[in-house]
């Protein structure tokens, strides 16, 4: 049961330069939405978030430092974490059926619209974050998160129809770079305007949900760029192909689906448990730097736009990496790094903010380039017809089934109490990882989802 594109030609295989043109016209919107969303990704999900929502969970907390959602008690300082894990789960009952959804209609731009704006309508109603609201900000983050996380589906399932494949590692790392430069720039005005909250006449919180809701408007104002320039492509409905069923049924049918491209499912296997681990470092390494280190709100913003400025070049230094090595071991490279970069974050002593910037600049250095390049590789052990299909099981595994990690430090850290002993725990993700995605053979991966093979790869 399939569907494939009218145009199962390499992208950009129409006649002349026209193409090449329409080829690189699309690639330039495809970055902007890169540039749209990634600032929710920075300034919300990785700065400010973490720390405004447990404070105004304590806020909210009993003599113990419980809360209560749905009368379940949680620790106060692991409602954030929990959050993002049940955020991750919505995802998954969702992205599937919109993944099939994309590749039967062909219409993907329309459905990139609805969950760009819904995100973007979230993030922006997080101005009213204030008091004990902690119940109101896990309900916005679990929308807006899993908004996020659908939109990246149909967003992800162009690139294999607007770049040919010795394009793709160089456009997927572009993209990235796109959305590590807005949220770089956006987070230094949010900078601007935190540190200067009292010139302009606003409280610290005041500050915080500013800086939260112009994220939204930031997403839903350049998102107007890709849904002008992507265009649809027509599709045809092979004999079978029945309509789209429920989230968890489509995702059972598609990892079935998946089962005649094992070696495929293989990387997806690899990816799943890695990416857990960067993604939760993503979304609580302010958490550590705030709760354990006892740094400034201030500097966990410089160490993140830190962050950002060199996983522009990190992105782009990889993806030069990858023409000469191969995307495959210049990931294997990054996820060593990670190790090292973790362990070293355990023993990072408090209050000592060079060393937490000496941390974020390692860990930018491998951040973008290790996802830009999964991200490329994956595309390539797409079979044709099946984009949306098969990258909503990759942003499962890229933030559908991230809820792992971030569950394994709640846990660690409701058990021990050390956000340090939660950090360190993270490791283990990116160990496992390496073990597997070094077992996949990637050239006969691609070959065997009946795509052309890259010089290198």
């Amino acid at each position: 049961m399939s569907v494939r594109t009218t145009e199962e030609a390499e992208p950009g295989a129409e006649d002349g330069r026209a193409g090449a043109a329409a080829r690189k016209r699309e690639q330039h919107g495809w970055y902007f939405y890169d540039f749209a969303c990634s600032v929710y990704s920075t300034s919300v999900l990785t700065v400010f978030l973490g720390p405004y929502l447990t404070a105004v969970a304590k806020a909210a907390a009993d003599s113990e430092g419980y809360v209560h959602p749905l009368g379940v008690p949680v620790r106060a300082g692991s409602y954030f974490a929990y959050t993002v894990s049940v955020s991750v789960i919505v995802a998954v009952l969702v992205m599937p059926l919109v993944g099939a959804v994309a590749d039967r209609t062909g219409r993907k731009k329309p459905l990139l619209a609805v969950a760009a704006y819904t995100g973007a309508a979230a993030t922006a109603g997080m101005f009213f974050l204030d008091g004990d609201r902690y119940l109101l900000g896990g309900l916005l983050l679990v929308v807006a998160n899993a908004a996020l996380a659908v939109s990246m589906v149909l967003y992800n399932a162009f690139l294999p129809q607007i770049s040919t494949p010795d394009e793709r590692d160089t456009v997927s790392s572009r993209g990235w770079a796109f959305g590590y430069t807005s949220g770089a720039l956006v987070l230094l005005l949010n900078l601007v305007l935190y540190q200067g909250h009292d010139s302009f006449g606003l409280s610290e919180g005041e500050a915080v949900r500013i800086c939260l809701a112009s994220a939204g408007l930031w997403w839903g104002a350049f998102a107007l760029i890709p849904l002008r320039r992507l265009r649809d492509r027509a599709v045809v409905r092979e004999p079978g192909a029945g309509p789209a069923v429920s989230g968890w049924r489509q995702l059972v049918a598609t990892l079935k689906d998946m089962r005649r491209y094992p070696l495929t499912l293989s990387f997806l296997l690899a990816y799943l448990i890695y990416n857990d681990g960067v993604q939760t470092v993503i979304s609580q390494a302010s958490v550590y730097g705030s709760e354990e280190l006892e740094l400034e709100q201030s500097t966990l913003i410089v160490a993140v736009l830190l962050v950002q400025v060199l996983a522009v070049v990190g992105a782009l230094g990889m993806g030069r990496l990858a023409r000469v090595y191969g995307a495959k071991r210049t990931i294997l490279g990054s996820l060593a790094a990670w190790g090292l970069t973790l362990a070293a974050g355990y023993f990072l002593p408090a209050r000592t903010p060079v060393w937490f910037f000496a941390l974020a600049a390692m860990i930018g250095l491998v951040l973008g380039g290790s996802q830009a390049l999964s991200r490329s590789l994956f595309s390539h052990l797409v079979p044709a017809g099946k984009e949306a299909e098969y990258f909503s099981a990759y942003e499962m595994s890229d933030r559908g089934l991230s809820w792992v990690g971030p569950l394994v430090f709640g846990l660690t850290y409701q058990v021990t109490g050390s956000y340090r002993d939660a950090i360190i725990s993270l490791v283990f993700f990116f160990a496992l990882g390496f073990v597997l995605l070094a077992r996949v053979p990637v050239r006969r991966a691609v070959r065997a989802a009946g795509n052309p093979v890259p010089e290198r790869i």
